[in-house]
């Protein structure tokens, strides 16, 4: 792992990050209301039907009441569908006495879902940013993972979607996003490979640009 970081850290300072283009977030209600509504009811007889297609009795003692936990668990599994992750930041505060370095949030817990497999991604995620003359409550970073993260995802899209918000809202000197996480379906699937961990980046502004700030960033964000 540890081999893995430092050659994610120099290819990072040599070359930088790759700018991705995002579309806009829409709304959760948005996409709900152009894909049709789909009730309680429906999403359980799904539950039902999978419990089936896998070979067991979905009418049995110990299954009756799965589809309704499973159903429960997904709504806070997926509630990122319910939130725009980016009006957590609009609260700010200018009141910062000149500070102007970076802020960095650590080993931020990530739970997604691989949008190929729906199967668990988990991982942390190393948020920072160099802010002009406003900041936003830790609290706020953390919720913008949360945000993003609970939806169905690819790494890749995740991390460059918060680095993007952030670099938004904040319009700071530069963002920092760097993600490590697991993915089910690689590790209790597929190739099976538990313990492989994936490590994505997005840098913007002077953390991308100024070698530096670059190299501070990485320093305080990968060094455990």
């Amino acid at each position: 792992m540890r081999r893995g970081r430092e050659s994610l850290r120099a290819h990072m300072l040599s070359t930088g990050d790759s700018a991705l283009s995002l579309p806009q977030i829409k709304p959760a209600a948005d996409r709900t209301a152009a894909n049709g509504p789909v009730t309680q009811h429906q999403a359980e007889e799904a539950v039902r039907t999978l419990i089936r297609w896998a070979g067991d009795d979905p009418d049995r003692e110990g299954l009756l009441d799965t589809p309704g936990r499973v159903t429960r668990s997904y709504r806070e599994l997926f509630a990122g569908y319910e939130t725009d992750p980016h009006e957590y930041l609009e609260r700010t505060f200018s009141e910062v006495a000149g500070y102007d370095e970076l802020v960095l949030l650590r080993d931020i817990p990530v739970i997604s879902f691989c949008e190929h497999h729906m199967l668990p991604v988990v991982g942390r995620a190393h948020v920072g940013y160099l802010p002009t003359n406003r900041v936003v409550g830790i609290s706020k970073l953390a919720r913008v993972v949360q945000g993003f993260a609970r939806r169905l995802q690819i790494q890749e899209k995740l991390t460059a979607e918060i680095a993007s918000s952030i670099d938004r809202i904040l319009e700071p000197k530069g963002v920092g996003v760097v993600i490590e996480a697991e993915h089910s379906c690689m590790t209790l699937r597929g190739v099976g490979t538990p313990g492989a961990r994936l490590m994505t980046s997005h840098l913007t502004g002077v953390i991308r640009d100024d070698m530096r700030t670059r190299t501070e960033f990485l320093r305080l964000a990968m060094t455990k």
